[in-house]
């Protein structure tokens, strides 16, 4: 215990993680510039590092790239990365309302409590949280995907039915490229950069932030003046947070389970965790989902950072990375001669409790950066729109870029962007066509495996117990409202009926 306690203390640890925090933060909050990027870009730094002091500064990175996307997707409407495109949600929203610094304060504890959250079940029961993250298969890969997608009515607000179409549409750009199963290639009309599909990256920039650009320069045209927004520091008191506690501590349980299942990600646990929170929520706080409340920032941020202690039980008990980044950290742990697998927890327990110290260490850091740095990175939305536009289309177009030193990304953001312009201004929402290309390839490669697998037998869904659970949960979501709706419907029909007959 005296060396693990050494180790996590020791000053160069303590300096490196400050620092793989810091450089997270900062690689997310540019759009285009993930956690992934970072880390790869600073793994060789890491040769020449002791072994706890290497690894954490890249546990590190990880932590503060999760939850640096929030800040432009609150700010600016830019989400930093994949998972931040499902805080904009309530984020942006919050901040038209002149409340971003109550928002990026939700954003920052949520983070924190996630991160926690996650890294005590990782602490607690990793190697049983493996095992049981191992029995997914295709089947229950897709399960969970389409439950995924079931919530698409959560994010199309009153417009269900454009929710849908939208959604469809996203699952059809998702069939860009090649065929997961054959490798026969679809929609690519003969050109090299579709090979691989639609970068979703940015996609995603496009949608969000060059559609937000356009819509800003369509109302400086019409000279449609609109009332500028003013950042306001505003605290969160302590009473907001334990106020909000089940928000905290369902957003974390779910961002960590899925982080816990190789493959998944986490814009699957972000959109879920915004989904489930709307749930439960009582229904004239319901109604407010999308248009500014702190709890779908909690639902968000909360299991976004979950995701990160998850990722890491099969990562460090099985040696099976949980999602790309934890795939670019496990090259750095053969790097530095550890060999995850479930002789690491009998071999390497001062090693693996000083990680895991390490881990709390940098998740406080995130909190403490995070909370200093909102009285500064707020002031963003008092730029003048003439000096911000421009900087922000700059950013988004270098960050396409950077992904491949593509120039052809360039152009899928700007298409994107036009393409999010126009299904706003006709009033059809954007978050399912996210959802769609995310669970897309999801959807389809794990089906065709799962008939593969059962020699085309549909019956698979209904054997195998977690995708019978997963799909049951999935048709009653998208009937519920459907249900809902007829049933109000009858009732506000049957009232007017006695009213009727007496005049």
């Amino acid at each position: 215990m005296e060396q693990v306690i050494a180790q996590i203390f020791d000053f160069q640890t303590l300096f490196l993680v400050f620092i793989g925090v810091f450089l997270g933060i900062l690689f997310s909050a540019i759009p285009g510039l993930t956690a992934t990027m970072g880390i790869a870009l600073l793994i060789p730094y890491t040769f020449a590092l002791p072994q706890v002091a290497g690894i954490s500064m890249l546990l590190g990175i990880y932590l503060g790239g999760m939850y640096g996307g929030a800040i432009t997707a609150i700010l600016i409407r830019t989400p930093g990365t994949p998972s931040a495109a499902a805080t904009l949600l309530d984020g942006y929203p919050m901040a038209e309302k002149g409340e971003a610094g109550r928002a990026l304060s939700f954003a920052t504890i949520g983070s924190f409590i996630g991160g926690i959250i996650s890294c005590i079940i990782l602490m607690l029961i990793a190697p049983q949280l493996a095992q049981a993250g191992l029995r997914f298969g295709p089947a229950e890969f897709f399960a969970l995907a389409v439950f995924g997608l079931s919530i698409v009515g959560t994010v199309s607000g009153k417009n269900v039915i454009k929710g849908i179409i939208v959604a469809a549409i996203g699952l059809l750009i998702a069939t860009i490229g090649m065929d997961p199963i054959n490798g026969a290639m679809r929609f690519t009309f003969g050109s090299a950069n579709l090979t691989s599909g639609i970068a979703f990256i940015p996609a995603l920039i496009g949608l969000f932030a060059v559609s937000q650009v356009i819509k800003e320069i369509e109302g400086k045209v019409k000279s449609n003046h609109q009332k500028k927004v003013k950042y306001q520091r505003q605290r969160v008191s302590i009473k907001e947070v334990a106020k909000n506690w089940v928000e905290f501590l369902r957003a974390g349980i779910i961002g960590t389970f899925i982080g816990i299942i190789p493959g998944t990600g986490t814009s699957i646990a972000t959109f879920l965790s915004y989904n489930e929170s709307k749930r439960f929520a009582k229904p004239e706080r319901r109604k407010e989902y999308g248009k500014g409340i702190p709890e779908g920032v909690i639902a968000t941020e909360t299991s976004n950072n979950a995701v990160t202690g998850g990722a890491l039980v099969p990562l460090l008990t099985l040696g099976i990375p949980g999602d790309v980044v934890t795939a670019v950290i496990l090259g750095g742990l053969l790097i530095q001669g550890v060999t995850p697998g479930p002789l690491l927890f009998q071999n390497e327990q001062t090693l693996v409790y000083s990680l895991f110290g390490t881990l709390i260490i940098a998740n406080i850091f995130m909190l403490l950066i995070g909370l200093f740095a909102i009285r500064f990175v707020g002031k963003i939305v008092d730029v003048p729109k003439t000096i911000l536009l421009p900087i922000i289309v700059t950013l988004c177009f270098i960050g396409s870029y950077s992904l491949s030193n593509n120039l052809f990304d360039v152009w899928v953001a700007l298409a994107f962007g036009v393409i999010g312009y126009l299904l706003e201004k006709f009033d059809y929402p954007l978050a399912p066509l996210i959802l769609g290309i995310i669970l897309g390839p999801i959807i389809e490669s794990n089906l065709r495996r799962a008939l593969i697998e059962s020699g085309n037998s549909i019956s698979i869904f209904a054997t195998k117990p977690i995708a019978a659970v997963f799909l049951s949960i999935a048709i009653i979501s998208l009937i519920y409202p459907i249900v809902k709706l007829c049933i109000e419907k009858f009732k506000k029909n049957s009232s007017n009926e006695p009213n009727s007959k007496a005049s």
